[in-house]
């Protein structure tokens, strides 16, 4: 239940077992490998290294190219997959198939290619059906359209807005161009589909004259024959690009039973490509690589085993002080803590050589999640989902933490609910109530050992204490983090003297002591806090330091206790709206029970408590965060960490043996 010790780690091999030595080192998911720029920086090794090259950006594209062939399967091939499953465990041998790695590639590729195809056969029938749009007014017209007129005549074909005065039109090209013709050939709401035949001396005057009437030519151009023999051959065109859709479609789906082996080959490449990765951070010459990184203290024997079957050179060394802001940091807990896991890294990891917040912090969390949410029904919810998902989906990383998470937090929101006599509300007194019974013989359902409704000031009471635990808690923990760095004496007069002080007032509240109990301890705290806060200023700086160590530490210390007041807050809501479900769903029942207010009861009872259960979810966590973010790490928490990234089997859709986090 710490931060795992670090090794900066310095190593050389031979040229020729780089590959096998990198595969080894990823099998082992214990070292870290930085970036060998360091190592050109420094002038006596810079004339003799090189960094190495990789191939990341052709794993890349292979599996960017997996994803796609995945992505059209499940558009035209969607399968059904169970809402909780477990993801397929695999042999290392299995899993590192080169043959069927290369076989599942060549299929991908062949989908992505009728991928192209879809794409190209869409845009294909996308411009037939434009043409057809655009011939179609044209369909009438048995003149062929490439007829441009004769060897005196210039033959047009446009368009007029079919509001234009049809006489008016023609009394301008008289006008204008006597000898020109203007054919109406078909119209629709819009336009009016003319041919024009004019004069070639005539063109320009005919033209200028039409305009005025917003007459625009055709684009029709690079097509011979009649416009109804033109839109048939489209007609069979659209008809061809049809039937090649629904060959190439059938083919994607005919490749639908490799979609898993699809994802197995991404979780490969991922894996070759994180290899590659590292392989392009190496060092080197002709003959030797260079490596420097971090390695996981414990896991030092397993490197000297595995290092033990190659040519090199190795060392680790112990990091100082002055080096812990680049040293990775990987946190190491039990099965209670390591849920938290998920709160740190949503927040910030600490920083290496200071203090790994999960075991400080577990138990008040999962209490104080239970203390909002507080109802047994709920909470055999939250246990009950969670025990699904961990035996069904088995789920790692992130996932993981949640759903253990959430049983912890399901076991204390259903202990909690005992307290305050919580299944769904008062949903058994008010079913009891509903069929004419006597709801107070109960027991605690009826009258708990805690009722938030009636016991507010209780609850509000112990809400504070605990919070004052928990910030005192964190006092605690960063004095023995400065005493630890040897500031002991600073400890004593920055969380020292709050402790006194907190000491005194507990006597004058509790009323323990007498004139000279009480008062003398407050007295040496207020001292204490004059002394410590003024002893690194100097002048007038030692009454200022003062004056601001008095207002910071009273108003800080108040706001931050009174942030707690949400513990009861949340518990008096959900409490309160869960009742104020249960009775307007017994309230159909008043005038007597029957099948039709039985059915509303459910209807409102679900839906009611689902909404009320969805927003304490999500409300307790989030209160509950910020208690911890906020107040507690406030009082030690050294953040900033850097996460610890080693070179690993790291999967996606599959587990592998022996490598499951």
């Amino acid at each position: 239940m710490a931060i795992v010790e670090m090794k900066k780690l310095r190593l050389m091999v031979v040229r020729e077992q780089k590959d096998e030595l990198l595969r080894s080192l990823q099998l082992l998911g214990c070292v870290q490998i930085n970036d060998g720029a360091e190592l050109m920086r420094v002038e006596e090794y810079a004339p003799y290294l090189r960094e190495e090259s990789s191939s990341s950006a052709e794993y890349r594209s292979a599996i960017a190219r997996l994803d796609s062939a995945i992505k059209l399967l499940d558009k035209y091939a969607p399968a059904k997959t169970p809402l909780l499953s477990a993801r397929p465990v695999l042999s290392e041998d299995s899993f590192f198939d080169e043959e069927s790695l290369a076989s599942e590639q060549r299929l991908a590729d062949r989908l992505n290619e009728l991928e192209a195809e879809l794409r190209s056969n869409a845009s294909e029938e996308s411009r037939l059906r434009g043409l057809h749009a655009q011939l179609s007014p044209w369909k009438t017209l048995d003149m062929p359209l490439e007829t441009a007129g004769t060897l005196r005549t210039d033959v047009l074909l446009g368009m007029v807005p079919v509001t234009a005065d049809g006489a008016e039109i023609t009394r301008a090209l008289e006008a204008a161009a006597p000898e020109c013709e203007l054919f109406e050939v078909a119209s629709d709401e819009e336009q009016r589909y003319v041919c024009i035949i004019c004069l070639k001396e005539e063109k320009d005057d005919a033209l200028e004259a039409l305009r005025a009437f917003g007459l625009t030519l055709s684009g029709i151009a690079g097509l011979n024959g009649t416009a109804a023999k033109n839109i048939a051959d489209i007609e069979n065109g659209i008809e061809d690009c049809r039937t090649k859709r629904a060959e190439t479609e059938k083919e994607i789906c005919s490749l639908s039973s490799h979609r898993a082996a699809f994802k197995l080959c991404i979780d490969r490449m991922n894996v070759k490509l994180a290899k590659a990765e590292a392989e392009a951070r190496l060092v080197g010459t002709d003959s030797v690589l260079c490596m420097t990184g971090w390695l996981m203290a414990p896991k030092e024997d397993e490197l000297a085993l595995t290092l033990g079957g190659f040519c090199c050179a190795w060392e680790l060394e112990t990091p100082d002080k002055s080096e812990y802001p680049e040293v990775p940091v990987k946190l190491k807990n039990n099965k209670f803590t390591e849920p938290l896991n998920m709160v740190t890294n949503m927040y910030s990891l600490p920083q290496y050589g200071s203090v790994d917040p999960n075991p400080l912090m577990a138990g008040f969390f999962i209490l104080f999640y239970g203390i909002m949410m507080a109802d047994m029904g709920y909470g055999l919810l939250m246990v009950t989902a969670a025990l699904v998902a961990i035996k069904t989906m088995k789920p790692k990383g992130g996932m993981k933490y949640f759903s253990h998470l959430l049983l912890e937090g399901g076991i204390a929101t259903f202990v909690m609910g005992i307290l305050t006599g919580g299944f769904f509300g008062n949903s058994i007194p008010t079913l009891v109530e509903m069929f004419g019974g006597d709801a107070s013989a109960l027991g605690i359902l009826s009258d708990p050992f805690i009722d938030p409704l009636t016991d507010t000031t209780t609850v509000l009471i112990g809400a504070m204490a605990l919070g004052f635990v928990h910030l005192m808690t964190g006092l605690v923990v960063n004095w023995r983090l400065k005493a630890k760095d040897g500031h002991f004496m600073d400890g004593v007069w920055d969380e020292g003297t709050w402790m006194v002080i907190f000491a005194g007032l507990a006597l004058f509240v509790l009323d323990i002591g007498n004139i000279a109990g009480w008062p003398v301890v407050l007295i040496i705290g207020v001292l204490m806090l004059f002394y410590g806060s003024g002893r690194e200023a100097k002048g007038i700086g030692k009454i200022t330091s003062i004056f601001s160590a008095i207002y910071n530490g009273v108003t800080g210390w108040f706001g931050d206790i009174l942030s707690y007041s949400r513990l009861m807050a949340l518990m008096l809501a959900g409490s309160v709206i869960a009742q104020v479900f249960n009775t307007l769903a017994a309230m159909p029942s008043q005038g007597g029970v029957s099948v039709i207010s039985i059915l509303v009861f459910v209807v409102i009872f679900l839906i009611g408590h689902a909404l009320n259960f969805g927003l304490n979810l999500l409300g307790c966590f989030v209160h509950d965060l910020r208690l911890q973010c906020l107040e507690f790490f406030g009082k030690f928490y050294q953040d900033g960490g850097k996460p610890f990234k080693p070179l690993d089997v790291s999967t996606k859709y599959v587990d592998v043996e022996n490598h499951v986090g």
